[in-house]
Protein backbone atom coordinates (compact mmCIF):
# COMPACT_ATOMS: atom_id res chain seq x y z
CA UNK A 1 0.00 0.00 0.00
CA UNK A 2 1.22 3.57 -0.80
CA UNK A 3 1.07 5.96 1.84
CA UNK A 4 2.07 9.98 1.88
CA UNK A 5 2.73 11.79 -0.76
CA UNK A 6 2.87 9.18 -3.20
CA UNK A 7 -0.46 8.02 -2.34
CA UNK A 8 -1.48 11.62 -3.12
CA UNK A 9 0.44 11.42 -6.75
CA UNK A 10 -1.37 8.21 -7.70
CA UNK A 11 -4.75 9.83 -6.49
CA UNK A 12 -4.50 13.01 -8.59
CA UNK A 13 -6.66 14.89 -6.57
CA UNK A 14 -4.89 18.27 -7.80
CA UNK A 15 -2.88 17.61 -10.70
CA UNK A 16 -1.80 21.64 -10.62
CA UNK A 17 -0.71 21.41 -6.44
CA UNK A 18 1.07 17.90 -7.97
CA UNK A 19 2.68 19.81 -11.21
CA UNK A 20 4.06 22.35 -8.88
CA UNK A 21 5.44 19.93 -6.71
CA UNK A 22 6.98 18.46 -9.11
CA UNK A 23 8.12 21.18 -11.08
CA UNK A 24 10.39 22.22 -7.97
CA UNK A 25 12.01 18.60 -8.01
CA UNK A 26 12.53 19.24 -12.08
CA UNK A 27 11.71 22.07 -14.25
CA UNK A 28 11.70 20.84 -17.34
CA UNK A 29 7.59 20.51 -18.07
CA UNK A 30 7.98 17.35 -20.33
CA UNK A 31 9.59 15.53 -17.09
CA UNK A 32 6.59 16.65 -15.09
CA UNK A 33 3.80 15.50 -17.69
CA UNK A 34 5.80 12.07 -18.02
CA UNK A 35 5.80 11.59 -14.63
CA UNK A 36 1.86 12.71 -13.92
CA UNK A 37 1.04 10.42 -17.25
CA UNK A 38 2.49 7.15 -15.57
CA UNK A 39 0.40 7.08 -12.60
CA UNK A 40 -0.48 5.42 -10.75
CA UNK A 41 3.18 4.07 -9.55
CA UNK A 42 3.25 1.02 -7.35
CA UNK A 43 5.88 1.83 -5.08
CA UNK A 44 8.58 4.29 -4.58
CA UNK A 45 10.79 2.34 -6.65
CA UNK A 46 9.02 2.59 -9.51
CA UNK A 47 8.23 6.26 -9.47
CA UNK A 48 12.26 6.27 -8.92
CA UNK A 49 12.89 4.12 -11.95
CA UNK A 50 9.88 6.41 -13.95
CA UNK A 51 11.81 9.59 -12.81
CA UNK A 52 15.06 8.22 -14.05
CA UNK A 53 13.87 7.42 -17.54
CA UNK A 54 11.79 10.89 -17.83
CA UNK A 55 15.21 12.57 -17.36
CA UNK A 56 16.78 9.91 -19.80
CA UNK A 57 14.13 11.41 -22.41
CA UNK A 58 14.82 15.16 -22.15
CA UNK A 59 16.22 16.44 -25.10
CA UNK A 60 18.29 19.88 -25.26
CA UNK A 61 15.53 22.11 -25.43
CA UNK A 62 14.11 20.46 -22.02
CA UNK A 63 17.52 20.71 -20.68
CA UNK A 64 17.94 24.39 -21.28
CA UNK A 65 14.19 24.40 -19.45
CA UNK A 66 15.71 22.23 -15.80
CA UNK A 67 18.96 24.43 -16.04
CA UNK A 68 16.53 27.47 -16.10
CA UNK A 69 15.13 26.76 -12.95
CA UNK A 70 18.03 26.68 -11.24
CA UNK A 71 20.13 29.70 -9.35
CA UNK A 72 23.85 30.04 -10.05
CA UNK A 73 26.02 28.14 -7.35
CA UNK A 74 26.25 30.98 -4.56
CA UNK A 75 23.37 33.32 -5.74
CA UNK A 76 20.54 33.88 -3.62
CA UNK A 77 17.44 31.67 -5.28
CA UNK A 78 14.03 32.34 -6.47
CA UNK A 79 11.24 30.83 -7.57
CA UNK A 80 9.48 27.26 -6.69
CA UNK A 81 12.36 25.98 -5.14
CA UNK A 82 13.67 28.37 -3.02
CA UNK A 83 14.24 26.60 0.11
CA UNK A 84 15.53 23.38 -1.42
CA UNK A 85 18.22 25.46 -3.06
CA UNK A 86 18.64 27.37 -0.16
CA UNK A 87 19.67 23.69 1.94
CA UNK A 88 21.56 22.32 -1.20
CA UNK A 89 23.99 25.13 -1.15
CA UNK A 90 24.10 25.41 2.84
CA UNK A 91 28.14 24.42 2.40
CA UNK A 92 28.52 28.19 1.30
CA UNK A 93 26.96 30.22 4.26
CA UNK A 94 30.57 29.86 5.74
CA UNK A 95 32.61 30.45 2.96
CA UNK A 96 34.87 32.97 3.25
CA UNK A 97 33.87 36.43 0.73
CA UNK A 98 37.19 35.95 -1.77
CA UNK A 99 36.18 32.01 -2.04
CA UNK A 100 32.46 33.46 -3.02
CA UNK A 101 33.92 35.54 -5.07
CA UNK A 102 36.03 33.12 -6.80
CA UNK A 103 32.90 30.68 -7.25
CA UNK A 104 31.20 33.63 -9.01
CA UNK A 105 34.09 34.23 -11.60
CA UNK A 106 34.29 30.79 -12.26
CA UNK A 107 30.27 30.69 -12.83
CA UNK A 108 30.75 33.45 -14.88
CA UNK A 109 33.78 31.56 -17.29
CA UNK A 110 31.30 28.54 -17.48
CA UNK A 111 28.33 30.40 -18.71
CA UNK A 112 30.60 31.84 -21.48
CA UNK A 113 32.11 28.05 -21.97
CA UNK A 114 28.84 26.18 -22.12
CA UNK A 115 26.03 28.92 -22.55
CA UNK A 116 24.28 27.76 -19.07
CA UNK A 117 24.62 27.91 -15.88
CA UNK A 118 26.79 25.28 -13.74
CA UNK A 119 24.80 22.76 -12.02
CA UNK A 120 25.93 20.71 -9.78
CA UNK A 121 24.50 18.52 -6.70
CA UNK A 122 25.95 20.76 -4.20
CA UNK A 123 24.13 18.49 -0.99
CA UNK A 124 26.59 18.17 1.26
CA UNK A 125 29.40 20.03 -0.70
CA UNK A 126 31.38 23.02 0.53
CA UNK A 127 32.39 26.35 -1.20
CA UNK A 128 35.92 24.71 -1.92
CA UNK A 129 34.45 21.54 -2.90
CA UNK A 130 31.73 23.32 -5.49
CA UNK A 131 34.50 25.76 -6.91
CA UNK A 132 36.95 22.65 -7.65
CA UNK A 133 34.27 20.86 -8.93
CA UNK A 134 33.64 23.63 -11.18
CA UNK A 135 37.03 24.41 -12.30
CA UNK A 136 38.05 20.69 -12.98
CA UNK A 137 34.16 20.44 -15.25
CA UNK A 138 35.57 23.38 -17.11
CA UNK A 139 37.85 21.48 -18.60
CA UNK A 140 35.01 18.78 -20.35
CA UNK A 141 34.21 18.68 -24.02
CA UNK A 142 31.14 19.45 -24.80
CA UNK A 143 29.42 16.06 -25.07
CA UNK A 144 31.04 15.17 -21.38
CA UNK A 145 29.85 18.38 -20.45
CA UNK A 146 26.52 17.50 -21.33
CA UNK A 147 26.65 14.11 -19.72
CA UNK A 148 28.10 15.63 -16.31
CA UNK A 149 24.48 18.37 -16.75
CA UNK A 150 22.37 15.16 -16.93
CA UNK A 151 24.10 13.34 -14.04
CA UNK A 152 23.95 16.33 -11.75
CA UNK A 153 20.43 17.10 -12.79
CA UNK A 154 19.21 13.47 -11.91
CA UNK A 155 20.63 13.36 -8.61
CA UNK A 156 19.02 16.88 -7.52
CA UNK A 157 15.77 15.70 -8.61
CA UNK A 158 16.24 12.68 -7.11
CA UNK A 159 17.18 13.88 -3.84
CA UNK A 160 14.00 16.61 -4.16
CA UNK A 161 11.62 13.64 -4.67
CA UNK A 162 12.81 11.81 -1.56
CA UNK A 163 11.66 15.53 0.23
CA UNK A 164 8.03 15.17 -1.19
CA UNK A 165 8.00 11.34 -0.27
CA UNK A 166 9.19 11.87 3.21
CA UNK A 167 10.72 9.44 5.57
Amino acid sequence: MTEGWLATLNAGADDEALAASLTACCGARRWVEEILGQRPFADVPALLAAADAAMAGLDDADLVEALSAHPRIGEQPTGSDQSWSRQEQSGLTSAAADVLEEIAEANAEYERRFGHVYLVCATGKSADELLAICRARLDNDVAEEDRAIREELAKITRIRLAKLLGP
